[in-house]
């Protein structure tokens, strides 16, 4: 019996990389029985060509539909559009619930000037500060970048995410040139509307298994407690033990670290303002009862 793990599937066959080489493979009858849809990123184990078990996931996403994801580059535009801390913030903390570690790549600062650029750069050192991984060159896709971020995906399973027309198809197609990925065309079939299915798949790129197909879309709801957010912003947790109160919201309570560390420039303005916003949106939110 060997070990793997899914890398594309497609039409009930499921294509399998382990040790390095591909096995197709499809599932035995009783999945579709007890329920089991084995999904790209799946760690499975088979033999003669049928998949036996799909090992538990660590986590998983609907959209691209990927398990066991242990990255996701953030693909953020510098400008056109206009940087949004609020979408980066939304993004991360995303990621932070599923376990997902993140690494922001800034796109699009070519076409910055030099005070635009400067501008960016102190951002994106307020986000190292955080502790995220953080990639900003004048050049956003010069080699030296390009190479140091290959070396931080070896041997993961990564999904790329970011607003549509941050540059996520061609980052893919700066790190895989042989790949060619369309790039900003949005095909007919799907301007008349028509429902197209494709099949995702994990493109082996240089020793990284990333989904081609951008998605993760889970950032656009907000499905934790007022109590779990601030867990999921590094800084917070950092600092929440030396709050005087236990289980502080960081808001209105006395004696708080977190809001005195906003008063003395160490959490950037703009996180805390979004971690308040995200915390009205969901003390606000309507229980739901379908989960």
């Amino acid at each position: 019996m060997k070990t793997g793990t899914i890398q594309q599937s497609l039409s009930g066959f499921y294509d399998v990389i382990s040790d390095g080489e591909l096995f197709r493979t499809r599932g035995r009858g009783n999945f579709r029985k007890r329920k089991i849809k084995p999904i790209v990123g799946d760690h499975v184990e088979f033999e003669d060509g049928y998949l036996l078990k799909v090992l538990p996931r660590e986590n998983s996403l609907v959209r691209p539909p990927v398990a066991n994801v242990d990255a996701a580059v953030v693909v953020t535009a510098a400008t056109q559009p206009v940087f949004s801390p609020n979408l980066l913030d939304r993004q991360l903390i995303a990621l932070e619930r599923q376990g997902i570690t993140p690494v922001i790549y800034f796109s699009k600062t070519d076409l910055l000037d030099h005070d635009g650029y400067e501008q960016i750069e102190q951002i994106a050192a307020g986000y190292r500060e955080v502790g995220y991984h953080v990639f900003c060159a004048p050049q956003p896709f010069e080699q030296d970048q390009l190479t140091q971020l290959q070396g931080l995906l070896d041997g993961k399973i990564v999904t790329m995410m970011g607003q549509t027309g941050a540059g996520k198809s061609t980052l893919l197609n700066h790190l895989a040139p042989d790949l060619d990925l369309a790039t900003g065309e949005i095909s007919q079939a799907l301007k008349r509307g028509r429902h197209t299915t494709r099949k995702v798949s994990l493109l082996n790129v240089t020793g990284a298994l990333i989904a081609d197909t951008p998605g993760f879309s889970s950032y656009e709801t907000f499905d934790m407690t007022v109590e779990e957010l601030p867990g999921l912003f590094p800084e917070m947790r950092r600092l929440a033990p030396q709050c005087k109160f236990r289980g502080c919201l960081h808001i209105k309570e006395p004696h708080c670290a977190v809001k005195d560390a906003v008063e003395n420039g160490i959490i950037m303005k703009s996180r805390y303002d979004d971690y308040l916003q995200f915390h009205e949106l969901i003390a606000n939110q309507k229980p739901n009862y379908k989960k």
